[in-house]
Parts: structure tokens; C-alpha cells; sequence
């Protein structure tokens, strides 16, 4: 049985949040953006497509990450806590707890970004766009098949490195693979990919690429090709086709190759604190040619410049 699957975009300020609907007889959303979401992005969206969210059996979530749990618990009771939820158990902790997003900012990102009041502003942001702390029905490590009904089966990969619980959602037999933020080309709005394990992150993609080889590829965003002389990039959709999607799939493995580098010999060399913005990791910023916010939630230059630290260090 082949079965449409539709993106849905939810309002976040100037930016949308892409979640999915896979049609199927058990209705499944592929992740559920922030709390305000599922009211105003997908029940409007599923009643547009002829389906009531009500129906919806399955909530299918790719990571942890504030904007793609963020209307879990929302969505959870819209569909009278009827639905399964499907996480990861290395993200699983983002579910159920809003301290967990706190924690994860002072363990990484947070150690370079100099803010006193960082830890207050996250602690607000997780209250504010997260709808609820929330048990997860489903725990998966990658490999396991959900049934939808009908004979529509969807597959788990587990593909760690932009988190460790980072997963695919593969529906068997159509090649539709949904992959969250997993496929970071040259990230979204900060122009920078984020991956806290740069040797798993470079590991999945190239699993993507040569062994699931996706006929579509789902993306949580827009990402962002090669930078123009602006050093602005043009922004991809979020379905890709199979060319679109082997193409964003090498480009991600040479631009973390040329990250890594650059990486690499930052860290060879001895970090040193300097007034630049990028600090400790300025010589990073000179060798690529970045010159965007490195502040800007959700600070992706320095999650994975905090993954290469941890690796040497291993």
C-alpha cells in the first residue's frame, strides 16, 4: 500500500516548523514542533487535508530538540492521549523533562557563549514552548518496524551525531525517509551545520547515502546550500527528491569534512580567548569564511565545535 505523505507548517515568529503526516490508516505526525503547534499549525492543516487530529494514532519524533517536542504533549491530548509516542531512548529525556534542554545547554554551547542569564533564558524558553513533560509510549534504538495499519510499515534507523538519539523514520517499500535535522547541508538560519558527535553525524550521513538511499528525503527545515557572495545560501525545501537528497547527503559529509579540518587544527594549536565572538574557536570562523552569529540560539557553531573538543579529548 503506498500512502501520501504531506508536510505541515506550523507558525514560529518570521520562521514555520515542518512536521508530516504520513496518511496512513493509523494517522502518523512526524515531530510536533513547539507548544502552540499543534492549535495552530497542524489540527488547522489536518482539517484543510480532510482528517481530524483527533484520528491521529502515532507521533513519530525524530530527536529531542525543543522545536521538535515542543507540541508533543499538546498534540498527546488533542488526540485524547490516544496516540503513541515514538522516541529514541538516548533523547528520550528531552521528553520528559524541560530541565533536561537547560542542562544541555551548560553541558555544551553554553560553556562559550558568555551569557549570565543564559541558563534563566532557557529555563523560560523550555516553560514557554514546551507543552508538556511527557512519558513516551515507544522507546527505540534503530531497527525496529511500527505498524500502521494496512500493511504500512515504518522502519527505525538510528542515525546519532546531531543528537545522540537522532533517528529515521523509513516507510518500507515507497523509500519515504523523514530525518529530523539529521541532514544539516549548511544548517538553517545560523549558516552553520550543528552536530554534537561530528564522528557519528559524518557515520549517518553516509548510511543515508549508501545503504537507505532514500527516494525522498524529509527535512525538519529548509537547510541552507553553498553560501552565495552574500553568505546567504539558498535555502532547500523540505522534501527532496532521490537526485536532491544524494546530493544534500554528500554535500553535509564535505562540508563536515572541511569543518573537521578546520577543527581539527583550531584544536591542535591550543585554543586561546580572544574578544572575537567565536572565541575560543576564532581560527575556525577565519578558515571557513563564517561570518554569522555564532550567539544566535540554537548556537550551532559552538555544539559542534564542543563535539570536536570531546572527540580529540576522547
Amino acid at each position: 500500500m503506498t500512502v501520501a505523505v504531506h508536510p505541515l507548517a506550523s507558525p514560529w515568529g518570521r520562521f514555520h516548523l515542518y512536521s508530516f503526516l504520513i496518511d496512513a490508516p493509523e494517522l502518523a505526525i512526524v515531530d510536533t514542533g513547539i507548544a502552540s503547534s499543534p492549535a495552530e499549525g497542524l489540527a488547522p492543516a489536518l482539517a484543510a487535508l480532510g482528517r481530524r487530529v483527533e484520528d491521529v494514532r502515532w507521533i513519530l519524533l525524530t530527536h529531542g530538540h525543543i522545536d521538535h517536542v515542543g507540541g508533543a504533549h499538546a498534540l498527546w491530548e488533542l488526540t485524547g492521549r490516544q496516540a503513541q509516542i515514538v522516541i529514541h531512548e538516548a533523547d528520550a529525556s528531552m521528553l520528559r523533562s524541560r530541565r533536561a534542554h537547560v542542562e544541555e545547554y551548560l553541558g555544551a554551547r553554553g560553556r562559550y557563549l558568555g551569557d549570565p542569564e543564559g541558563e534563566a533564558k532557557q529555563t523560560a524558553a523550555a516553560a514557554a514552548v514546551i507543552s508538556g513533560e511527557l512519558e513516551p509510549t515507544v522507546l527505540v534504538r534503530g531497527g525496529e518496524e511500527l505498524q500502521l495499519g494496512g500493511g504500512v510499515t515504518v522502519r527505525v534507523h538510528a542515525i546519532p551525531g546531531h543528537t545522540p538519539g537522532s533517528v529515521a523514520y523509513e516507510i518500507v517499500g515507497q523509500g519515504d525517509v523523514f530525518v529530523g535535522d539529521a541532514v544539516q547541508i549548511h544548517g538553517a538560519a545560523n549558516g552553520f551545520p550543528g552536530f554534537s558527535d561530528p564522528s557519528a553525524y559524518r557515520a549517518s550521513l553516509t548510511r543515508l547515502r549508501d545503504d537507505i538511499r532514500p527516494e525522498r528525503l524529509h527535512l525538519g527545515h529548509p537547510y541552507r546550500s553553498a553560501p552565495n557572495q552574500a553568505g546567504a545560501g539558498e535555502s532547500h525545501g523540505v522534501v527532496l527528491d532521490r537526485e536532491q537528497a544524494h546530493a544534500a547527503l554528500q554535500e553535509s559529509l564535505d562540508i563536515e569534512r572541511r569543518v573537521g579540518a578546520a577543527a581539527h587544527d583550531c584544536l591542535a594549536h591550543g585554543l586561546t580567548e580572544t574578544d572575537s565572538a567565536y572565541s575560543p574557536f576564532e581560527p575556525v570562523a577565519d578558515a571557513l569564511g563564517y561570518s554569522g552569529d555564532p550567539t544566535l540560539e540554537p548556537s550551532p557553531f559552538f555544539t559542534s565545535m564542543h563535539g570536536y573538543r570531546l572527540q580529540q579529548n576522547a
